[in-house]
């Protein structure tokens, strides 16, 4: 059974509606397709003038498209890489993996990509399209398969390269989850005490007639500020967050001075350091093996690492390559990499080995990062506990001080 290159955009005129079809053509053989169109009887008459005749036509339901994530490449990317494998067409399996791809965003896209190779675009040119998913090294390792004929190869290798991101990313994410997650939870919990507790236990310290244990007082000032004043706190919190935000988003200095915090917070910066190491490790490997050159691949690499100080040390090793100095030394001039990276370094360019000792290089990174990530839960739920105990504990005991010394406060 043959599938038709017929199918929908996107987006079509307001009033259209998706109709999915089955048909003969001119031979005799089956085929299936999806077209916008205003009506079953538009849709029977352009098929027909295409020489196919309808057998079924139904009207489906458009779903609506969720949000494009790595994962979605990820799964495009090895689907298309089965399919090129298979020995079928790349335009056939553009339209096979849009169809059926489970996120109906992300298959609109590809189909929407298959177009532009049916009009003559080059299959790298139609992903430039859209940078907001096919990044500069997506986009570059696509156009050296096409140009060498290792179309299939380089899909492979960008679906194991976004897979091995993913799961660093993963990994990361889910060590940060942790005490995130509990901070929050925290910080609900003493808003709530502040709110709704501390007044009550106020109200019954003014029958006392005395003066309160200091503890007691400013958990009391506190609990006041919350009830009165939660406005400016509020406003303090949230203008906070937003301004810094935008700060972030909009100043390349910020941005550069979060990341180097980042690299130096105790106990997740090495968790983070790992991290951008074993990234910027597998980009490089995943573009020499595709014989990008060594100056071209560093500015697909720059950005990889997802750091600042990383972009910044990557650039001036471009830079430093280009007038004959060796790699190694230009990595070691940056005062960045660790020397494990160093030598592996030097030692692929020695035996002319770059991609294989990179890709050592992302996968020992890559089970630090696993490693680090695995015993960092270990190592912050006890430092958790103790300090949740401190504060949880510490505004306890300041508003029962005053009733476990009730015959002192007590006229």
């Amino acid at each position: 059974m043959a599938t038709s290159s017929l199918s929908l955009r996107r987006k079509g005129p307001v009033g259209e509606a998706l109709f999915a079809w089955e048909g003969m053509d001119r031979n005799r053989h089956k085929q299936v397709g999806e077209m916008r169109a205003a009506s079953v009887n538009v849709v029977t008459a352009s098929l027909r003038r295409q020489g196919i005749t309808i057998t079924k036509v139904s009207k489906k339901r458009l779903r609506r498209g969720k949000t494009i994530n790595l994962k979605d490449l990820m799964t495009f990317s090895r689907q298309l890489t089965a399919m090129l494998k298979a020995g079928v067409p790349l335009v056939q399996s553009l339209s096979i993996v849009g169809s059926s791809h489970p996120n109906p965003s992300m298959g609109a896209m590809v189909l929407a990509i298959r177009d532009d190779l049916e009009t003559g675009t080059s299959f790298s040119n139609a992903l430039r399209k859209y940078p907001r998913h096919f990044n500069a090294l997506y986009c570059d390792l696509v156009a050296a398969g096409e140009n060498s004929g290792t179309l299939e190869v380089v899909i492979n290798r960008l679906a194991t390269y976004q897979e091995k991101t993913y799961e660093i990313r993963k990994k990361i994410k889910g060590a940060l989850t942790y005490p995130i997650a509990v901070i929050i939870v925290a910080a609900v919990v003493v808003t709530v005490i502040m709110l709704f507790v501390v007044p009550v236990f106020a109200k019954t310290f003014e029958s006392f007639g005395a003066t309160l244990p200091a503890p007691t007082l400013a958990v009391i000032a506190i609990s006041n500020f919350f009830v009165h004043d939660w406005y400016i706190l509020l406003a303090i919190v949230g203008g906070g967050g937003y301004f810094g935000f935008n700060a972030w988003k909009r100043s390349a200095k910020v941005q550069a001075a979060v990341d180097r915090w980042l690299l130096k917070m105790p106990v997740f910066g090495n968790l983070i350091e790992k991290g951008a190491l074993a990234r910027w490790s597998r980009t490089l490997a995943t573009m020499f093996a595709a014989g990008v050159p060594m100056v071209d691949a560093m500015d697909a690499v720059a950005g990889a690492a997802g750091n600042d100080v990383f972009r910044k040390a990557t650039l001036a090793i471009q830079s430093e390559i280009t007038t004959g100095t060796s790699m190694a030394v230009a990595m070691q001039s940056t005062g960045v990499f660790p020397p494990l990276m160093l030598q592996m370094t030097q030692i692929g360019e020695e035996t002319g080995s770059m991609d294989d000792m990179m890709s050592k290089v992302a996968d020992f990174y890559e089970s630090e990062v696993d490693e680090i990530a695995k015993n960092l839960s270990a190592l912050m739920e006890p430092m958790i506990i103790s300090i949740l105990g401190i504060l949880i504990g510490g505004l306890v005991i300041a508003l029962y001080l005053p009733i476990f010394k009730l015959g002192a406060v007590v006229k």
